[in-house]
């Protein structure tokens, strides 16, 4: 049997999510509801899935904590590919405040004194990694670190990133942070914040040098750390990530996101237990079963219409001549009569009224959208009470704020 030698790894999950506002004014982003489960959820079975049996939480500040401590505990249960479920173990960042996602890194690495080659990603990375192929890449390198590479297609893209320099062998010689024109970008090829540590590297974020550097702010493996190892000359080595990665710290990258997976992903990935015609359905239960071979029926009938990739939770109620298209809508959320949701995310628990339009937008949680009300390319927070007949155009809305009846919201944050 070919055991994985890299168990364990490292999520620094620190700051606000600032990004991801309004969806995260109140939510730690490893939190945001994501394909009708939590974002963390999603990020831990796909590491269970590639041998990671114990993952260390770099929780910074009430928020961080709190939420994730609350939800997960001690472990989550995840599926394993063979259909049966085993538990992966979670463990937290002391109380201690970081500087930066290296420092988070040095705190849990110190604490829980682990001294073994061990995965590093963020709380806001979506991705496929293969990492029996990254830690291959690693050994045949014989590097202080590894990092996840990315090509990125589209040029004008690469403002958003750093990117990467390299040499013939693949080795990094440098990163330009975010160039201002694809001119500036030495290749396609993108930092995703996925590595791979030797011990030699957690040697050195244990060190007194590394001490130093956070004495004077610098904790960040990006803007500090990385720099620092390429002007020493240690074998920083690129790896080529072929599965998908998705930075979603911003709404926008939220739904690109979203809308990917939702079409590429196979089905027990999703928690699908019914589909109809591109329609993906979750829930065991007599009460969500019942419901689906209800939607399917009025789907079969065109009492509503379904179109496109469609996921659906459990306990969904959807009203007569109501149009589903390319959306992903959460638990015991209610659609009521004649109501459109286009390409969005209508998230857990929410109420959208009759003739009510949902386009191109995020709902929070246990929000409510009133009748004939439009939502057209806006972001909504949790608990939010949009009234009958308002109109929302490029908006974000905080959370718990109220949208009066009737009013016209355009390019405007409610806060």
């Amino acid at each position: 049997m070919n055991i994985i030698p890299v168990s364990k790894a490292l999520i620094p999950i620190g700051g606000l999510g600032t990004r991801l506002y309004p969806i995260t004014v109140e939510t730690s982003k490893a939190m945001v509801r994501f394909l009708n489960t939590f974002l963390i959820n999603f990020i831990l079975q796909g590491l269970a899935t590639e041998g990671i049996e114990e993952v260390y939480l770099g929780v910074s500040g009430y928020l961080n904590y709190r939420a994730l401590h609350d939800h997960l505990g001690n472990g989550l249960k995840v599926k394993t590919p063979r259909g049966g479920y085993r538990l992966i173990r979670i463990r937290y960042q002391p109380n201690e405040d970081s500087v930066g996602n290296a420092h988070s890194a040095r705190i849990l690495l110190k604490y829980y004194r682990l001294r073994e080659p061990i995965l590093v990603l963020q709380g806001d990375t979506v991705a496929k990694i293969n990492v029996r192929s990254m830690y291959k890449r690693h050994k045949e390198a014989g590097a202080f670190m590894t990092i996840a590479l990315k090509e990125v297609q589209d040029e004008k893209e690469l403002k958003h990133f750093g990117v990467a320099r390299l040499d013939e062998s693949w080795l990094i010689k440098g990163f330009v942070e975010k160039p201002k024109s694809p001119a500036e970008a030495p290749s396609r090829w993108v930092n995703t914040g996925i590595y791979l540590l030797s011990e030699e590297m957690i040697d050195f974020l244990l060190s007194e040098d590394f001490e130093a550097m956070i004495r004077e702010g610098k904790g960040d493996f990006g803007a500090d750390v990385i720099p620092r190892i390429v002007k020493e000359g240690k074998v920083v080595a690129g790896h080529r990530l072929e599965g998908y990665w998705f930075d979603i710290g911003t709404p926008e990258r939220y739904l690109e996101a979203t809308f990917y997976l939702l079409r590429v992903l196979e089905e027990a990935a999703l928690d699908v237990t019914t589909s109809y015609k591109g329609v993906k359905m979750q829930g065991t239960s007599p009460a969500s079963r019942f419901l689906q071979v209800e939607l399917i029926e009025k789907a079969a009938t065109k009492v509503i219409l379904f179109e496109g990739d469609v996921l659906l939770g459990r306990h969904i109620r959807i009203g007569d001549g109501a149009r589903v298209e390319r959306a992903v809508v959460d638990n015991y959320t209610v659609l009521e009569e004649g109501v459109t949701v286009r390409g969005s995310v209508v998230m857990d628990r929410c109420h959208v009224g009759s003739g009510a339009l949902v386009e191109d937008s995020i709902v929070g949680r246990h929000s409510r959208v009133g009748a004939k009300a439009k939502v057209v390319r806006s972001y909504i927070g949790d608990n939010v009470t949009i009234e009958e007949g308002a109109q929302l155009y490029e908006c974000k809305v905080w959370p718990h704020r109220v949208v009066k009846a009737n009013e016209v919201c355009k390019g405007e944050s409610i806060i």
